[in-house]
């Protein structure tokens, strides 16, 4: 038997409104049945799905892992996200690469590549 890669957990304040957030940053919708204990984004759609759960303790520390994104279109997508409620945390050009860092409103950090 092999293994899928099924789908990405998210530990939260508030599962429904994270899941909105995410869903705005990939141009979806929540799951239907999500609420402020869980939520989901593209559960048995195509691709990656993403689950929220909320967890009583808040964020501490740097994510030890976290999603990189690309855009040929950066600038308009960096002030999309950023109205939905990012933070910019830095930029960055190495390796090749320039990309933002960003912020989802828990804290999660995640990047945003310019794509050529």
């Amino acid at each position: 038997m092999s293994i899928i890669f099924e789908q990405v957990v998210f530990d939260c304040t508030d599962a429904a409104e994270l899941a909105a957030f995410w869903a705005g940053v990939l141009n979806t919708t929540v799951d239907a049945d999500g609420n402020e204990f869980f939520a989901t984004v593209n559960k048995g759609g195509e691709g990656l799905a993403l689950m929220f759960l909320q967890v009583p303790e808040p964020k501490s520390g740097k994510n030890r892992l976290h999603l990189d994104f690309g855009t040929a279109d950066w600038a308009a997508e960096v002030d999309r996200i950023v109205g939905l409620g990012a933070k910019r945390v830095g930029e960055h050009n190495e390796y090749g690469t320039h990309w933002i860092t960003l912020a989802d409103p828990d804290g999660n950090v995640f990047d945003l590549a310019e794509l050529h």
